[in-house]
């Protein structure tokens, strides 16, 4: 698979059914081996061993209902207390993050109501910090790391 614009990581890899798959630590199951799902993996790393947030509060392509759709979200993390502190979005590297990406996770954000997001293709990361009052998502540098008061 091609380099990221991550630390390197140790994973593990398997065949299954001809096709590779990656352990997804999260899920606790192979998973088979995309792009998007190289970046996925890359971005679980990221917080769990970059960020420290706990895997426990980490959860990855789960369902979520937006305006009556069933869609998926790649990657939240939870807050103690259960609500969403961080939406990611993961792109596979070929895909260039446009308008578009922005547009699509700010839809998925209207439901979770996340304070930070994060959209990555694993080459750009791009971070930001919802405005709810006025409505706008503000860009920084990086995600917090882990504070349990957060």
């Amino acid at each position: 698979m091609q380099k990221l614009n991550f630390p390197d990581y140790s994973f593990r890899f398997k065949n299954s059914e001809n096709k590779p798959a990656i352990f997804d630590c999260i899920r606790k199951k192979f998973i088979v081996l995309t792009p998007e799902e190289w970046v996925r993996q890359h971005v679980v790393c990221f917080l769990l061993e970059q960020k420290k947030y706990p895997k426990s509060h980490i959860n990855a392509e789960k369902i979520i209902k937006i305006n009556g759709l069933t869609k998926r979200y790649d990657v939240v993390v939870f807050r103690p207390d259960g609500k969403i502190l961080i939406l990611v979005e993961c792109k596979a590297p070929e895909v260039p993050i446009s308008q578009n990406t922005f547009d699509q996770i700010a839809r998925y954000n209207l439901t979770v109501d996340a304070e930070y997001m994060m959209v990555t293709n694993g080459l750009d990361h791009y971070f930001c910090q919802m405005d709810h009052e006025a409505e706008k998502y503000i860009f920084l540098r990086d995600l917090p790391e882990y504070n349990p008061a957060l």
